[in-house]
């Protein structure tokens, strides 16, 4: 992925990861717009820091299909989309009111990120530079228990990103999955954890890496490889063991 002159389209891109890579991707020179379910939020973000700015929920196909007309329409020229948006909840699934929270995260990152990329993937293929940047996240390859359907659903997306990759591959559009550790943002609803990645020195990273790698397959920080190696490097239960003793 080239990381200047492009008109980049970011799902979930009001807050945490998402809103920081966007600040990064805007100061490098490229057009970004960012979307989300605040209009109030989109239009202060719009007014204050330039970004160009679409409403959209994921959770809801008809929203990504509007979101999509809106952007090849205002937008032509879109050539990079990035699939941030996402939830990440708790669950006891010992209770089965789990349910609800396991429904709506697999509504979000799973069907929202295949929703967007069968919107914009046609558009994409054949656009100079075109790339799709996927999320999935460390807990893809070893699971935080105490979030079990958020993690299977990164996995999903890791395992969606390989094949999306495979039947792009004669296509000219690149596949990359973005695949974080744990980092300082408020996405799972608490305070973070101090022994969490601070989201500048993850940003500063990450840019980094898309920069000195232009044909990276993954993004992939130094903190978060102790997860995404783990059963590679045949310390799987070790590091399972370590990621949930806390």
């Amino acid at each position: 992925m080239k990381t200047t002159g492009n008109t980049i389209f970011m799902t979930g891109g009001t807050s945490g990861i998402g809103l920081g890579l966007a600040r990064r991707f805007r100061d490098l020179g490229n057009t970004v717009v960012i979307s989300g379910r605040r209009k109030e939020l989109l239009d202060r973000l719009a007014a204050e820091e330039g970004f160009g700015t679409v409403e959209l929920d994921v959770a809801d196909p008809a929203s990504i299909a509007s979101a999509y007309g809106t952007v090849s329409t205002r937008w032509p020229e879109t050539n990079v989309l990035i699939t941030m948006a996402g939830v990440m909840r708790p669950e006891d699934l010992r209770d089965p009111a789990h349910l609800a929270v396991a429904e709506q995260t697999v509504e979000i990152n799973l069907l929202g990120t295949i929703r967007t990329l069968t919107a914009f993937t046609p558009f994409l293929i054949g656009r100079p530079d075109a790339t799709i940047v996927t999320v999935s996240s460390g807990l893809a390859f070893t699971p935080l228990t105490m979030t079990p359907t958020y993690n299977a659903t990164k996995a999903a997306v890791h395992s969606y990103t390989e094949s999306l990759r495979s039947q792009l591959a004669e296509s000219g559009v690149q596949v990359i999955e973005l695949v974080p550790p744990a980092v300082q943002t408020d996405l799972l609803g608490v305070t973070p954890d101090p022994e969490w990645m601070p989201l500048d020195e993850y940003l500063d990273e990450s840019v980094q890496l898309f920069t000195d790698q232009p044909d990276a397959r993954e993004i992939l920080v130094e903190r978060v490889k102790f997860l995404r190696n783990a059963e590679r490097e045949n310390r799987y239960d070790e590091t399972l063991a370590a990621l949930n003793s806390h």
